[in-house]
């Protein structure tokens, strides 16, 4: 089978992980912190808001069974893309709304799907969401994969 991958970030990644992980096509996913400048974060100190990290979601997608647009659709609805460094009760620059690219059809497939919410007034703020090549992934510890099978009543 032939995957291939995008980078999400769109407030605490426990809920935002489980969102992804029930689009049918999508065959794997992992939480961790990308688009800051500290190698190997960990939890303290991505919270601790000095390493430049947002809490993000790496999303394995069967292609031939849902397409990145479909999955660019889903992280448009499951988040507010027009607050700066908040969703919900959570607040810092790790919670903000991120695409991180991965290759050239990838951001333009963003540029195309904001323009069209922007235009379409699908919000009534403008859409912030961070549009950025793909750095570094760094693999949270353990205990924060798959949080929202073992917590499914804090993950909604």
């Amino acid at each position: 089978m032939k995957t291939e991958k995008a980078i999400f970030a769109a407030g605490c990644f426990w809920g935002v992980e489980g969102k992804f992980a029930k689009i049918g096509g999508v065959v794997a996913t992992r939480v961790g912190y990308t688009g800051g400048h500290t190698k190997n974060p960990s939890y303290e100190d991505v919270c601790g808001n000095t390493t430049g990290h947002a809490e993000a979601v790496e999303v394995i997608f069967d292609p031939e069974k849902t397409s990145f647009e479909t999955l660019l659709a889903a992280f448009f609805s499951i988040h507010d893309p027009t607050t700066p460094n908040r969703q919900g009760p959570d607040i810092g620059s790790q919670y903000r709304s991120a695409i991180f690219y991965l290759n050239e059809e990838q951001r333009k497939a963003v540029e195309h799907a904001k323009k069209f919410l922007e235009e379409s007034n699908a919000f009534n703020s403008p859409i912030i969401t961070e549009i950025t090549p793909a750095k570094e992934f760094f693999e949270a510890e353990s205990y924060h994969q798959k949080y929202y099978l073992r917590h499914p009543g804090v993950c909604r």
